[in-house]
């Protein structure tokens, strides 16, 4: 092998990172990329997405961004709002984005997004998708790794072989629960005691409502914070669905004997997990139609010893996957692909078949990505905690900077900081590669 596209690149898991990991490697040149993926299809459901500037600056570079922009709402201000009460706490306006970082921040559907990405990566023939296969295990992970999977298409499991093993298999991976055994090492889920609701509410059940359509025809994200829960809104689709999500305390998930992440709720435990808030939120939750109502535990793990192990490496939810309070969860693993396909391709034509190369090169993509990503699964964290404050000192000095509205640089809610947003909304991941990768790669012993 005399050139790095000829690599066979196996990705698991067609969600946003191996999605967005294939277009990446796909636009550097790669010729041979393989997803696999359990569902029969991408099926593009879900909620809403926010997709801020450090990933649009991603997606842009893909060629996707032009179609996924086309329904999506540019975000200008952030209200975030008494629960209880409706009264405002701060209003934040974001009318620069697009000046200050060079790219929009934006809120959309998660179907626009995946189907952007999906059809970005059609256009590209070196990918090819393999859908009802999923990873049984990982028979090798190096120097060739090798990998058992089995489709719904056939009796039998089957090997596949490639030179780079990329998994994007979520925060319940086959991958990493198989590479930290191997190496003696453990997965550690952290407990975040927070489950979540997330709504669609279409302009049909909303348009009797003028308070309710004036959300829906804004550009704004606003949220309704409480003691241990808020709900976080904003319109997506071309200002047709009102997309609300929630953070609250688990109580269904807790004593959990199994992995489950998802459950079937009730509308009247939903209610009365946010019954002290005000009458507009109880309106809007009064939309979910009975047997509608859908819960999902918010569930985190602890910082990874390793994301690499021989020419094998992790992406996105399978090794920092985040709480939603700073919406950077799509974003990271999107930047993950990214970042792998420009170190991959540093590889030298003579070293492509070095078992040693190809690990560093791995390792290169851990070692820029990891304390960044870390740095935002924390930040998230430290914001729930913020928002959610009960009364006390705590909270009236936190409500104290928040009637700041952003003046001083610094608001408590972190995804709507300036100071946060200036330091990841300048943060151009491909570029750091360009300019570290080198040095990083040195520095392994």
């Amino acid at each position: 092998m005399t050139d790095f596209r000829d690599l066979r690149i196996a990705i698991i898991g067609a969600g946003m990172g191996g999605l967005g990991t294939a277009l990446a490697f796909a636009k550097k040149g790669f010729k041979n990329i393989n997803v696999y993926e359990t569902a029969s299809n991408l099926g593009f459901v879900g909620a809403g997405i926010q997709m801020p500037p450090n990933v649009v600056r991603i997606l842009d570079h893909l060629g996707c961004w032009e179609e996924i922009e086309k329904e999506a709402t540019d975000v200008k201000e952030t209200s975030i709002r008494q629960g209880s009460t409706g009264e405002e706490l701060a209003h934040v306006s974001m009318p620069d984005m697009r000046e200050k970082y060079g790219f929009p921040h934006c809120t959309g559907h998660r179907s626009s997004l995946a189907s952007g990405l999906y059809n970005g990566c059609l256009k590209e023939p070196a990918i090819k998708f393999n859908f009802v296969t999923s990873l049984v295990k990982v028979l090798s992970w190096g120097p060739k790794p090798r990998i058992l999977l089995k489709s719904r298409a056939q009796d039998e499991p089957f090997e596949v072989e490639a030179d780079i093993l990329l998994a994007s298999d979520g925060i319940k991976s086959v991958t990493r629960t198989q590479m930290l055994s191997e190496l003696g090492l453990m997965s550690e889920e952290e407990d975040t005691g927070q489950a979540a609701y997330r709504i669609m509410l279409h302009r049909d059940q909303m348009k009797g409502d003028p308070e309710m359509l004036a959300l829906l025809d804004c550009d704004t994200v606003v949220r309704w914070i409480g003691e241990r829960r808020h709900i976080i809104a904003y319109p997506v689709s071309g200002h047709t669905i009102y997309n609300l999500s929630t953070a609250h305390p688990d109580t269904n998930f807790a004593g959990a004997t199994n992995a489950t992440y998802t459950t079937r709720g009730e509308k009247k435990a939903m209610f009365e997990v946010f019954g002290t808030f005000c009458p507009l939120v109880h309106r809007m939750l009064d939309l979910v139609p009975e047997g509608e109502v859908c819960e999902w535990k918010l569930r985190i793990h602890k910082t990874l010893p390793t994301w690499v192990h021989g020419s094998v490496a992790l992406l996105g939810d399978a090794c920092h996957a985040t709480l939603p309070h700073l919406s950077q969860g799509a974003a990271m693993a999107i930047e993950d692909g990214a970042v792998l396909a420009e170190c991959v391709s540093r590889i030298p034509a003579d070293k492509l078949d070095d078992a040693e190369t190809v690990t560093k090169t791995l390792k290169v993509f851990e070692m820029l990505r990891k304390p960044y990503t870390s740095t935002l699964v924390d930040l998230a964290s430290h914001s729930g905690r913020v928002l959610h404050l009960g009364e006390g000192k705590a909270k009236e000095e936190r409500d104290r900077l928040f009637r700041d509205n952003g003046k001083s640089g610094v608001v408590p809610d972190k995804w709507a900081s300036p100071d946060v947003q200036k330091m990841i909304y300048s943060y151009d991941c491909v570029k750091e590669v360009i300019g570290k990768f080198d040095e990083v790669f040195a520095s392994i012993a």
